[in-house]
Parts: structure tokens; C-alpha cells; sequence
């Protein structure tokens, strides 16, 4: 695609651009010519299958290139974006906190974290007073996790300046994905919050690290399992802990509070699967708490968090970097081509989706015919990079879904806005305020 028709598009409406350029294309490779940049967009699912699985260790996270590079500046040789035998080192330590059975057994330890955190809601619904939606799902979430995942070692306190440092991370980072052929030694609007976000970091994270280590444990959290020796004998020193750290902190909160903020406009804007929902919510737990058994009678509400992670995957881009020649659909990428592979993209192509852009969680019902390609679906991205932390992600998003529409219902403020705000995760540009309201008579919880 030449630069007078690439540039304007994607510089006016770089996600919408990106889906019209690969519906044109029907999923054929397109090379994208933005000047001294020239990446080649993958939408195909049989495509994606050869980039991300089949000749997975030929495209790999470069910090050369796009998003990547910003990411290191964050996490440094972390699990999010290490290559080779430091990736391998890191993920073999934490796939062990990730297995579904480990999952299933953190499951009563999650909904009381969450029941905890939903009561704080009582008060202002009560009142009648709004509350910050987007905030209070952030509290909610960073209490559940830091609970089960962390063991309180981080404090919600500092969680929440974690956050909002990551927060500023990702806003920050807008200007370097717009223009990636921008040298780094020329000074950019959001490099300067960037640098003070990590300091930000650094200063909560490192002295708990720094404890830990000192005084070692036999805790099976994420940080005590990071600060022991690795699987192979490799022992980490402080700094590629932190980034795993970080990184681990990033992908088990930003991505449940990316996925599920979306949930308040979406159900504004569709009522007809808001009273489903609601309906399936209040038979199956009625008034009292969550509990596991629940999860697997809520089958409607998974295939509403399906259908949102389709059409607002949190990790909507993942680009990579080929290290050899290879052919991918007929079209020969040559070494050092930047590649841009992006759930967001596929996931709502015309070609691979009836009606691609109308909310249709019946998409996932159970008596559906089994999807024709399997990358035509990959929120959680694929091959050996797939997220570790699917199966409790899922697990943790059902438990919130379920906890909160059981006790209230809720009104934004104003109009439903599903403008994405583009950054490393995608959350909705508008604000969330939120009226609450008891789901079952007064609120005296």
C-alpha cells in the first residue's frame, strides 16, 4: 500500500484503518509503506498460525522494533518481551502458578477478595452518589490480585501507584508507536512522564524485592517464586527480577481492568443482553456470593466475556521481527521485516465474522459449529507466547462479573462512548461514572 494512501488512513484512524486495509486485502499480507517505515500486516488466521506457532522462533519481540522497544523501557529483559534462554528461565518459574488446577484452587481466596472489594460499593450506592467506574474496578481487581497472586507483599496503596504508573507508561507511549522511525536520542511529547512512571516503579518495587531476597520464604507468590533460584540454575539478580515482577503485575491487572471496563457502555448500549446477563446472574447466584460451583452455570456471562475479548482484546497488537527470509501466504518477508500481528484487526474482519462489528456474544454458544480457523480467534495471543495467565484471567473476570451484578445495577452518566483509547491496552476513551442501585431491594451490605 503506498505512503499517500497508508499515512492518511492510519494517521486519521490507525484501528479502524488497520481493519478497512486487511478487509480490502481479504486477509492477504500487505505491506504498508509509511515512509522510512514499511511493516507488513498479517490478518490471515493460516498466516497468523505460521508467525505466532509453526515458525514461532523466527519472529521474535525485537526491541528494534515496534511497541517493543518502549515495553524494555519498562520491564527491561523481562518474561513479557525477553527472547531465548531468559525467557525459557522466567516463564518455566511461573508456569507452575498457572495451571488450571492451581487456578481452580485459588478460585474461594479470588471471590472473597472480590466480595471484599464490591462492599466498599454499598456506601455511595446508598447515597446515590457516582462513583469512578474505571477507578473502582482498578481497586477491585488490584485487591483480588494482590491477595492471591502477591500476598499482600505489594500494599493496595502502592498497587495503585503501580497502576497509575503504568497508566502514564501507556499514554506516554502513544507518540513513540505513531512515529517508531523517530530516533530516541530526539526528545518526544510523553518522554519525560515516561521516565518519571518507571522512577515511580522502581521506588515501590525494588525495596520489596530487596526484602524478600534478604529474608527468603517459602511463599508460592509471584515474587517469592521469582526470587528463588530458577528451574535451570540460573539465579536472577535483582533487576531482571523487578522486570518480571512488573511485567507480571502489568499482565495479571492492566488486562482485567483493559477487558472489563469495556463492560459498562457495552451493556448500556445493549439491553437486550444487559437483562439476559442480569437475568442469568440473579438465578444462578442470586443475592449471596459467588462460589465455584457458579462458574460453571454461568454460561451466558462467558460468552459475553468472549465476545468482549473479540472485539476489545487488551493486547490488541503484538508485532514481531522476522531474523530470516520466510514466506508467509506467497509473500517472502526478508530478515529484519517488522510484522505487525494484531488480534483486534482479524478479529473483527468481514471475512472471518458475520457482521463483525455488532456485539453477538451467541457468537460463542456452545451449539455453534466449531470456527473454521483457530487464529481467526486469539485474544491471549498463541504459540509458546500465549499468556500464562488465561485460564485464571477467565476464572477471575467471571468471579468479578458475577459478584457485581448480583448486588447492583448501574447507569453511566451519560451517553455510551465505545471510542477505544489507544496505548499499549486498549480501555474506552470516555469517562465512567456510574449511578448504583441495588440489584435486590436496599443496600445493606
Amino acid at each position: 500500500m503506498p505512503v499517500r494512501r497508508a499515512l492518511p488512513t492510519l494517521m486519521k484512524d490507525p484501528l479502524g484503518g488497520l481493519v478497512r486495509i486487511a478487509d480490502e486485502a481479504e486477509g492477504r499480507v500487505v505491506r504498508l509503506n509509511l515512509g522510512t517505515f514499511r511493516p507488513w500486516l498479517v490478518t490471515h488466521p493460516e498466516h497468523l498460525q505460521r508467525v505466532l506457532r509453526d515458525n514461532a522462533a523466527n519472529y521474535i519481540r525485537d526491541d528494534r522494533g515496534l511497541l517493543w522497544r518502549p515495553v524494555r523501557r519498562v520491564v527491561g529483559e523481562a518474561i513479557l518481551v525477553a527472547e531465548g534462554e531468559i525467557w525459557e528461565s522466567s516463564r518455566a518459574a511461573l508456569q507452575p502458578l498457572f495451571t488450571a488446577k492451581r487456578a481452580e484452587t485459588l478460585v474461594e481466596r479470588m471471590a472473597e477478595a472480590i466480595g471484599e472489594a464490591v462492599d466498599d460499593w454499598a456506601e455511595p450506592a446508598r447515597a446515590g452518589r457516582p462513583v469512578d467506574g474505571a477507578q473502582e474496578l482498578k481497586r477491585l481487581v488490584l485487591r483480588a490480585t494482590m491477595r492471591v497472586l502477591f500476598a499482600d507483599r505489594i500494599t493496595l496503596v502502592d498497587a495503585l501507584r503501580i497502576s497509575a504508573a503504568l497508566d502514564t507508561v501507556t499514554t506516554a507511549m502513544i507518540p513513540r508507536l505513531l512515529a517508531p522511525f523517530v530516533p530516541y536520542a530526539v526528545p518526544m511529547p510523553g518522554d519525560r512522564a515516561f521516565r518519571e512512571a518507571v522512577r515511580t516503579i522502581d521506588q515501590v518495587v525494588l525495596p520489596i524485592i530487596r526484602s524478600v531476597r534478604a529474608n527468603p520464604d517459602d511463599g508460592d507468590d509471584i515474587i517469592a517464586t521469582l526470587c528463588r533460584p530458577r528451574p535451570d540454575g540460573r539465579v536472577p539478580d535483582e533487576y531482571q527480577i523487578r522486570g518480571d515482577v512488573v511485567a507480571m503485575f502489568s499482565t495479571a491487572t492492566e488486562t482485567t481492568i483493559a477487558l472489563l471496563s469495556w463492560l459498562w457502555p457495552v451493556l448500556e448500549t445493549q439491553p437486550d443482553v444487559a437483562a439476559r446477563l442480569y437475568e442469568e446472574i440473579d438465578r444462578v447466584v442470586g443475592d449471596g456470593p459467588v462460589r465455584r460451583e457458579h462458574l460453571g452455570e454461568l454460561r451466558y456471562g462467558r460468552m459475553v466475556l468472549d465476545e468482549l475479548l473479540r472485539l476489545y482484546p487488551a493486547g490488541w497488537l503484538i508485532p514481531r521481527t522476522a531474523v530470516a527470509d520466510d514466506v508467509v501466504g506467497g509473500v517472502r518477508l526478508p530478515a529484519g521485516a517488522t510484522v505487525l500481528v494484531s488480534p483486534y484487526v482479524t478479529q473483527r474482519m468481514a471475512t472471518f465474522w458475520p457482521d463483525p462489528t455488532r456485539f453477538d456474544p451467541e457468537r460463542f454458544a456452545p451449539d455453534q459449529p466449531r470456527r473454521r480457523y483457530r487464529y481467526a480467534y486469539f485474544p491471549f495471543g498463541g504459540g509458546p507466547h500465549q499468556c500464562l495467565g488465561q485460564y485464571l484471567f477467565l476464572l477471575e473476570a467471571q468471579l468479578i462479573v458475577g459478584t457485581v451484578l448480583s448486588r447492583f445495577r448501574f447507569k453511566l452518566g451519560g451517553p455510551a462512548d465505545l471510542t477505544p483509547r489507544m496505548g499499549a491496552s486498549l480501555s474506552p476513551r470516555q469517562r465512567m461514572e456510574l449511578t448504583l442501585s441495588p440489584a435486590h431491594g436496599p443496600v445493606s451490605r
